[in-house]
């Protein structure tokens, strides 16, 4: 063999080499975001089953408020019918104002605040929704990486070859981010 084609297979060597290696990161790179996002989902289902339970605990106190819990309850079954990320995150913004009329009630009865079920349900939606951004902070991380590698030169053209396509970022729509940067003041 002649050290012309022993010196072009390896550079075809190392190419197919460089490939499988790009390729293989940015599978790992996609399971990655179906995790990410299988955990958000968990979190989501968490805090739709607290929903009912931090429902029935105010209509006791606010029977009369029928159109704040048709509302929640509106809200949490479109936000349970899930779909692409961009949709849930508009059915979960919409779900998060209906939640926040919920807890708004809670100011004009004092025996609510006091209630030890109210407060043990707030605590842990309080949790839930820590654990949901932690989880959606992950998500965006990873999509963050695997669109980058979509978009570099040369693993670009390697994504291209094999179809790999850019994901969409869970993100908080302009009011969300503002009641994020300046909570609603809820004192219980």
């Amino acid at each position: 063999m002649s050290s012309f084609a022993l010196i072009t297979f390896i550079l075809v060597l190392l190419v197919v080499f460089y490939v499988i290696s790009v390729y293989n990161t940015l599978v790992v790179a996609r399971q990655r975001i179906k995790e990410s996002w299988s955990d958000i989902e968990t979190e989501l289902k968490r805090r739709y089953d607290l929903i009912p339970n931090l429902v029935s605990t105010v209509k006791g106190y606010a029977a009369h408020e029928s159109e704040t819990f048709e509302k929640v309850i509106k809200a949490r079954n479109l936000a349970m019918q899930g779909g692409s990320v961009a949709k849930t995150a508009e059915n979960e913004n919409v779900l998060n104002s209906a939640l926040k009329s919920i807890f708004a009630l809670s100011e004009s009865y004092p025996d609510l605040k006091a209630n030890q079920n109210f407060l043990d349900l707030q605590n842990e939606l309080t949790d839930t929704e820590n654990k949901i951004q932690a989880s959606r902070r992950f998500y965006n991380t990873m999509v963050l990486s695997l669109n980058t590698k979509i978009e570099m030169f040369p693993s670009n053209l390697i994504a291209s070859l094999f179809h790999f396509e850019k994901k969409d970022f869970f993100e908080l729509d302009e009011d969300q981010r503002k009641s994020v940067q300046n909570p609603v003041k809820v004192s219980f």
